[in-house]
């Protein structure tokens, strides 16, 4: 009976140890694996590189920036900051010094959007964002405003937004109703609110029952008349209610 209580008590301590010696084993992998992240600011892209390959970790350039106090080419921030720990393998983002700003900043307001942004490319700058406004009494396509301004001498990036005119919207109306009215009053109603007249065509008749004495005599085709100003609207389209714009050509069958 001891034997049997011994022997138990000995394979617990061994199950014991061996899971201590699991956790312990699995933490300094997990740690092992851990390094501090270098400092690698004001490093040349191939130093920076060789400074963290050493520790598994790699480098991704994601922004560049004009720099008066970096030199060219040199990085100029870091992400994570140095000291923190990362797994290896890890990626650093890094920030790249375009040393200081030695192309001017031209002044393309009142050209148009396309002449703008050649002027801008030619200069090795870059156009990121564009917004558009209606102005009025100014045309299309025109350049309004920029940022950053012209001659700007603190620019942080080589990158240029505009602001330019978009063109005027046609103003929008709801149709009216013609019906019943005559087409010459109606012709210089739709002139004065800056509408066309499109096509007018002649309702044809209706024609005429056959006489008394022969009732089933086939009618004669009656051939509709020439419209004129006196004409009587019957129908319209756009039909009343319709949104439309200014300019709108407007159909209209007469009678």
């Amino acid at each position: 009976m001891k034997s049997a209580f011994r022997f138990a008590l000995l394979a617990l301590v061994l199950v014991i140890v061996a899971m201590v010696s699991a956790l312990t084993a699995m933490r300094f992998a997990i740690h092992g694996q851990e390094v501090a992240v270098p400092a690698i600011v004001g490093l040349a892209p191939a130093e920076a590189e060789r400074a963290v390959s050493g520790l598994g970790l790699q480098i991704s350039i994601e922004r560049q920036y004009y720099s008066p106090q970096i030199p060219e080419g040199r990085i100029m921030s870091q992400l994570p900051l140095p000291g923190t720990k990362v797994r290896r393998g890890w990626q650093l983002r890094v920030a790249q010094s375009l040393g200081p700003t030695r192309v001017a900043i031209p002044d393309v307001t009142g050209q148009s959007e396309h002449a703008a942004e050649l002027n801008i490319r030619r200069r090795g700058l870059d156009v990121v964002s564009m917004a558009e406004v209606q102005a009025a009494g100014i045309p299309a396509d025109q350049v309004l405003a920029q940022s950053p301004p012209a001659n700007a001498s603190q620019v942080a990036a080589p990158k240029i937004s505009l602001l330019t005119t978009a063109a005027a919207q046609p103003q929008s109306f709801v149709m009216p109703s013609f019906v019943g009215q005559p087409l010459g009053s109606v012709n210089r109603t739709l002139t004065d609110a800056g509408f066309k007249l499109g096509n007018v065509s002649v309702a044809a008749a209706p024609a005429p029952a056959g006489d008394e004495a022969n009732p089933v005599a086939p009618a004669m085709a009656v051939v509709p008349a020439e419209a004129s100003p006196a004409s009587i609207i019957m129908s319209q389209a756009p039909a009343a209610g319709q949104k439309v714009v200014a300019g709108t050509a407007v159909n209209f069958e007469v009678r």
